[in-house]
Protein backbone atom coordinates (compact mmCIF):
# COMPACT_ATOMS: atom_id res chain seq x y z
CA UNK A 1 0.00 0.00 0.00
CA UNK A 2 1.31 3.66 -0.84
CA UNK A 3 0.58 6.33 1.20
CA UNK A 4 -1.73 9.16 -0.09
CA UNK A 5 -0.15 12.50 -0.23
CA UNK A 6 -2.10 15.26 0.75
CA UNK A 7 -0.96 18.52 -1.07
CA UNK A 8 -1.75 22.09 0.54
CA UNK A 9 -4.37 24.39 -1.06
CA UNK A 10 -1.83 26.72 -2.35
CA UNK A 11 0.39 24.09 -3.98
CA UNK A 12 -3.39 23.22 -6.20
CA UNK A 13 -4.12 26.50 -6.70
CA UNK A 14 -0.88 26.98 -8.60
CA UNK A 15 -0.94 23.76 -10.10
CA UNK A 16 -4.22 24.39 -11.73
CA UNK A 17 -2.99 27.89 -12.83
CA UNK A 18 -0.47 26.19 -14.49
CA UNK A 19 -2.43 23.71 -16.21
CA UNK A 20 -4.49 26.52 -17.19
CA UNK A 21 -2.15 28.68 -18.49
CA UNK A 22 -0.34 25.53 -20.54
CA UNK A 23 -3.78 24.86 -22.24
CA UNK A 24 -4.19 28.83 -23.71
CA UNK A 25 -0.97 28.78 -24.82
CA UNK A 26 -1.54 25.86 -26.83
CA UNK A 27 -4.69 27.13 -27.84
CA UNK A 28 -3.00 30.06 -29.11
CA UNK A 29 0.11 28.45 -31.02
CA UNK A 30 -2.38 26.38 -32.69
CA UNK A 31 -4.59 29.51 -33.88
CA UNK A 32 -1.73 31.18 -35.08
CA UNK A 33 -0.22 28.33 -36.80
CA UNK A 34 -3.19 27.73 -38.86
CA UNK A 35 -3.36 31.87 -39.63
CA UNK A 36 0.31 32.10 -40.54
CA UNK A 37 0.05 29.04 -42.86
CA UNK A 38 -2.97 30.34 -44.61
CA UNK A 39 -1.77 33.89 -44.33
CA UNK A 40 1.66 32.92 -46.50
CA UNK A 41 -0.07 30.48 -49.00
CA UNK A 42 -2.41 33.34 -50.01
CA UNK A 43 0.01 36.17 -49.98
CA UNK A 44 -2.75 38.12 -47.79
CA UNK A 45 -1.13 40.76 -46.46
CA UNK A 46 -4.05 42.09 -44.13
CA UNK A 47 -4.04 38.28 -42.63
CA UNK A 48 -0.62 38.88 -41.91
CA UNK A 49 -0.75 42.20 -40.21
CA UNK A 50 -3.97 40.72 -38.05
CA UNK A 51 -1.80 38.04 -37.25
CA UNK A 52 1.28 40.26 -36.28
CA UNK A 53 -1.72 42.16 -33.84
CA UNK A 54 -2.86 38.90 -32.33
CA UNK A 55 0.50 37.27 -31.17
CA UNK A 56 1.48 40.77 -29.66
CA UNK A 57 -1.89 40.77 -27.40
CA UNK A 58 -1.42 36.66 -26.93
CA UNK A 59 1.62 37.78 -25.75
CA UNK A 60 0.42 40.34 -23.07
CA UNK A 61 -2.61 38.21 -21.88
CA UNK A 62 0.03 35.24 -21.41
CA UNK A 63 2.31 37.49 -19.92
CA UNK A 64 -0.75 38.16 -17.23
CA UNK A 65 -1.37 34.62 -16.49
CA UNK A 66 1.92 34.86 -16.01
CA UNK A 67 2.08 37.59 -13.27
CA UNK A 68 -0.82 36.48 -11.70
CA UNK A 69 0.34 32.39 -11.09
CA UNK A 70 3.74 34.02 -10.06
CA UNK A 71 1.44 36.52 -7.40
CA UNK A 72 2.14 35.03 -3.43
CA UNK A 73 -1.18 33.57 -2.25
CA UNK A 74 -2.95 35.81 0.62
CA UNK A 75 -3.22 33.16 4.02
CA UNK A 76 -6.55 34.10 5.74
CA UNK A 77 -5.52 34.36 9.31
CA UNK A 78 -6.77 31.58 11.11
CA UNK A 79 -10.53 31.46 13.09
CA UNK A 80 -10.29 32.53 16.44
CA UNK A 81 -11.48 29.55 18.65
CA UNK A 82 -14.56 30.22 21.00
CA UNK A 83 -12.54 30.70 24.22
CA UNK A 84 -10.89 33.25 22.41
CA UNK A 85 -13.59 34.78 20.85
CA UNK A 86 -15.09 35.26 24.26
CA UNK A 87 -12.04 36.63 25.74
CA UNK A 88 -11.20 38.92 23.16
CA UNK A 89 -14.94 40.79 23.69
CA UNK A 90 -13.89 41.21 27.53
CA UNK A 91 -10.74 42.38 26.82
CA UNK A 92 -12.45 44.94 23.97
CA UNK A 93 -14.60 45.77 26.81
CA UNK A 94 -12.21 46.37 29.81
CA UNK A 95 -9.45 48.00 27.90
CA UNK A 96 -11.33 49.80 25.31
CA UNK A 97 -9.70 48.83 22.45
CA UNK A 98 -11.75 48.10 19.05
CA UNK A 99 -12.25 44.52 17.94
CA UNK A 100 -10.69 45.33 15.10
CA UNK A 101 -7.47 46.00 15.82
CA UNK A 102 -7.68 43.09 18.61
CA UNK A 103 -8.53 40.04 16.43
CA UNK A 104 -4.77 40.49 14.73
CA UNK A 105 -3.09 40.49 18.17
CA UNK A 106 -5.83 37.24 19.60
CA UNK A 107 -4.84 35.45 16.45
CA UNK A 108 -1.15 36.20 16.88
CA UNK A 109 -1.23 34.84 20.58
CA UNK A 110 -3.47 31.63 19.38
CA UNK A 111 -1.14 31.03 16.51
CA UNK A 112 1.92 31.17 18.74
CA UNK A 113 0.89 29.50 21.63
CA UNK A 114 -0.24 26.50 19.32
CA UNK A 115 3.35 26.51 17.45
CA UNK A 116 4.90 27.10 21.37
CA UNK A 117 2.68 24.96 23.70
CA UNK A 118 1.68 27.71 25.51
CA UNK A 119 -1.64 28.65 26.94
CA UNK A 120 -2.56 31.38 24.59
CA UNK A 121 -4.48 33.26 27.17
CA UNK A 122 -1.66 33.55 29.63
CA UNK A 123 -0.20 35.25 26.37
CA UNK A 124 -3.10 37.79 26.25
CA UNK A 125 -2.76 37.83 30.41
CA UNK A 126 0.91 39.26 29.73
CA UNK A 127 -0.16 41.46 27.11
CA UNK A 128 -2.60 43.28 29.53
CA UNK A 129 -0.36 42.97 32.76
CA UNK A 130 2.33 44.88 30.50
CA UNK A 131 0.78 47.13 28.52
CA UNK A 132 -2.87 47.07 28.64
CA UNK A 133 -3.03 46.58 25.20
CA UNK A 134 -1.26 49.89 24.29
CA UNK A 135 1.13 48.88 21.33
CA UNK A 136 2.90 51.84 21.56
CA UNK A 137 3.85 51.56 25.20
CA UNK A 138 7.69 52.03 26.31
CA UNK A 139 9.43 51.55 29.75
CA UNK A 140 11.54 53.35 31.54
CA UNK A 141 13.91 50.82 31.00
CA UNK A 142 13.24 50.84 27.13
CA UNK A 143 11.20 48.15 26.96
CA UNK A 144 8.97 48.29 24.13
CA UNK A 145 5.16 47.42 22.63
CA UNK A 146 2.49 44.95 23.79
CA UNK A 147 4.69 42.43 25.28
CA UNK A 148 7.62 44.65 26.70
CA UNK A 149 9.92 42.93 25.00
CA UNK A 150 13.46 45.13 25.72
CA UNK A 151 15.29 45.09 22.33
CA UNK A 152 18.92 44.70 22.70
CA UNK A 153 18.17 41.27 24.31
CA UNK A 154 15.82 40.01 21.56
CA UNK A 155 17.30 41.52 18.66
CA UNK A 156 17.63 37.95 17.30
CA UNK A 157 13.84 37.16 17.43
CA UNK A 158 13.31 39.23 14.99
CA UNK A 159 12.29 38.26 11.16
CA UNK A 160 15.76 38.58 9.22
CA UNK A 161 14.21 41.73 7.30
CA UNK A 162 13.26 43.49 10.23
CA UNK A 163 14.51 46.19 12.54
CA UNK A 164 14.05 47.76 15.90
CA UNK A 165 11.43 49.44 15.06
CA UNK A 166 9.57 46.48 14.44
CA UNK A 167 9.41 45.85 18.35
CA UNK A 168 5.76 48.43 17.86
CA UNK A 169 4.56 46.26 15.60
CA UNK A 170 1.89 44.53 17.42
CA UNK A 171 1.58 41.10 15.40
CA UNK A 172 5.99 41.05 15.64
CA UNK A 173 6.06 41.94 19.59
CA UNK A 174 3.69 39.22 20.15
CA UNK A 175 5.34 36.74 18.14
CA UNK A 176 8.51 37.80 19.82
CA UNK A 177 7.44 38.16 23.28
CA UNK A 178 5.82 34.69 22.87
CA UNK A 179 9.33 33.06 22.31
CA UNK A 180 10.41 35.13 25.57
CA UNK A 181 8.09 33.99 27.51
CA UNK A 182 8.72 30.50 26.18
CA UNK A 183 12.30 30.64 26.71
CA UNK A 184 11.17 32.08 30.77
CA UNK A 185 9.45 29.03 31.38
CA UNK A 186 11.75 26.49 29.89
CA UNK A 187 14.55 27.63 31.74
CA UNK A 188 12.95 28.30 35.33
CA UNK A 189 11.03 24.97 35.22
CA UNK A 190 7.74 26.29 35.59
CA UNK A 191 5.51 28.65 34.51
CA UNK A 192 5.29 30.62 37.77
CA UNK A 193 9.00 31.00 37.99
CA UNK A 194 9.06 31.76 34.09
CA UNK A 195 6.46 34.56 34.69
CA UNK A 196 8.83 36.04 37.66
CA UNK A 197 11.98 35.50 35.51
CA UNK A 198 9.69 37.39 32.31
CA UNK A 199 8.86 40.25 34.20
CA UNK A 200 12.76 41.00 35.49
CA UNK A 201 11.17 39.99 39.24
CA UNK A 202 13.05 36.81 40.18
CA UNK A 203 14.09 37.94 43.37
CA UNK A 204 10.72 38.63 44.74
CA UNK A 205 9.79 36.02 47.11
CA UNK A 206 5.83 36.97 46.90
CA UNK A 207 5.86 36.54 43.46
CA UNK A 208 3.79 39.52 42.61
CA UNK A 209 4.40 39.29 38.76
CA UNK A 210 3.11 36.39 38.51
CA UNK A 211 0.08 36.50 40.77
CA UNK A 212 -0.44 39.46 38.62
CA UNK A 213 -0.71 37.68 35.52
CA UNK A 214 -2.32 34.41 36.50
CA UNK A 215 -5.18 36.58 37.81
CA UNK A 216 -5.66 38.04 34.76
CA UNK A 217 -5.43 35.07 32.94
CA UNK A 218 -8.38 33.61 35.49
CA UNK A 219 -9.99 36.59 34.64
CA UNK A 220 -9.89 35.60 31.01
CA UNK A 221 -11.00 32.51 31.19
CA UNK A 222 -14.25 33.39 33.28
CA UNK A 223 -15.26 36.09 30.52
CA UNK A 224 -14.54 32.97 28.07
CA UNK A 225 -16.72 30.80 29.65
CA UNK A 226 -19.56 33.19 30.31
CA UNK A 227 -19.30 34.05 26.73
CA UNK A 228 -19.45 30.16 25.46
CA UNK A 229 -22.56 29.43 27.88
Amino acid sequence: MFASTVFPPAFLRASHAVLALLQKFLMVAGLVFLVGLFALQTGHSGLIEGLKTLILSSEAALDDEEDAVDAPVEQAAPALTPKMRGALDYVAKRYRVSTEALEPIFATAQSAARELRLDPLLIVAVIGVESGFNPFSQSVVGAKGLMQVVPRFHMDKLPEEANRSAFLDPVTNVLVGARVLHESIRRSGGVESGLQQFGGAINDPDRRYASRVLAEKHRLEQAAQRARS
